[in-house]
């Protein structure tokens, strides 16, 4: 395997595995800001 191959495949695994990183805590952020809203307004109508 030639030099440049073997660098162009370690760029593509290491981006894809920070974009995953990324994909997974925007994900669980997103839940969590919603849970807490609703978890809020169920409060609000409970009042």
């Amino acid at each position: 395997m030639s030099e440049q191959l073997r660098i162009i495949l370690i760029i593509i695994v290491s981006v894809s595995i920070f974009g995953l990183l990324v994909f997974v805590f925007v994900k669980n952020y997103i839940k969590n800001k919603i849970n807490y809203y609703l978890n809020e307004k169920n409060k609000k109508k409970l009042k």
